[in-house]
C-alpha cells in the first residue's frame, strides 16, 4: 500500500507543478497530467452514472469493475514506465460489449445523447472517455504509452455507448433518434 494522506494540502503544487508517482515533478498542464486527469474525470462521471437506481445490475457490476480499472489506468499514466491495464481487461470489455449489445435493436440512425438521467450521464461519461483517449494519444506521441491503455479507452467508450442504450431502455424504453430532415 502507498502512503496514507494525513494532510490533504502540501503547498508543493503552488508553483504550477505536480508530483508524479515516480517522485518526479511535472507541469500541471503537461500531456501526462492531462491524460491521467481526464481518466480521473471519466471515472468520476461513471460514479454519477452509478448513483442512479435505474442502472441494471449487470451494467452496475461491470461499471464498478471499470472504475477499478480506471483507477489503475490513472496510476499507469501517472507513473512513467508502470504497467497496470492488461489485455484481459480489454477482453473483458469486449465480452461485456458483446453480451449487452446482442439484444439491442440494430441502429439505422444516430441517436441523440439522452434517454433519461442515467443514460444521459452514461453518454457524458462516453464523451469524457473519448477525450481521455485523445489526451492519452497526445501523450503517446511524445512519450511511451502502452497500447493496452489506448485499446482499453477505445473499447470503454464503445461499451459506454451500448450501456447508455441499455440504461435508456431501463429508464424509459426509448432513445431519441437524430432527425436529419427536421426542417
Amino acid at each position: 500500500m502507498g502512503k496514507r494522506l494525513s494532510k490533504i494540502y502540501t503547498r508543493t503544487g503552488d508553483d504550477g507543478t505536480t508530483g508524479l508517482g515516480d517522485g518526479s515533478r511535472t507541469a500541471k498542464d503537461s500531456a501526462r497530467v492531462e491524460a491521467y486527469g481526464t481518466v480521473d474525470e471519466a471515472n468520476s462521471t461513471i460514479g454519477v452514472v452509478l448513483s442512479h437506481a435505474s442502472v441494471p445490475d449487470s451494467v452496475r457490476s461491470s461499471l464498478t469493475e471499470v472504475q477499478h480499472d480506471l483507477f489503475e489506468l490513472g496510476g499507469e499514466l501517472c507513473i512513467p514506465g508502470h504497467s497496470a491495464i492488461t489485455d484481459a481487461a480489454v477482453g473483458r470489455l469486449e465480452q461485456d460489449l458483446d453480451t449487452h449489445n446482442k439484444d439491442l435493436p440494430t441502429l439505422a440512425d444516430f441517436i441523440l445523447p439522452g434517454g433519461g438521467p442515467a443514460a444521459a450521464a452514461c453518454h457524458l461519461a462516453r464523451t469524457i472517455v473519448r477525450r481521455a483517449e485523445r489526451r492519452t494519444k497526445t501523450l503517446a506521441d511524445a512519450e511511451t504509452v502502452r497500447g493496452e491503455a489506448l485499446r482499453y479507452l477505445n473499447r470503454l467508450s464503445d461499451l459506454l455507448f451500448v450501456y447508455a442504450r441499455v440504461i435508456a431502455r431501463a429508464e424509459s424504453g426509448q432513445e431519441v433518434l437524430w432527425n436529419r430532415k427536421r426542417d
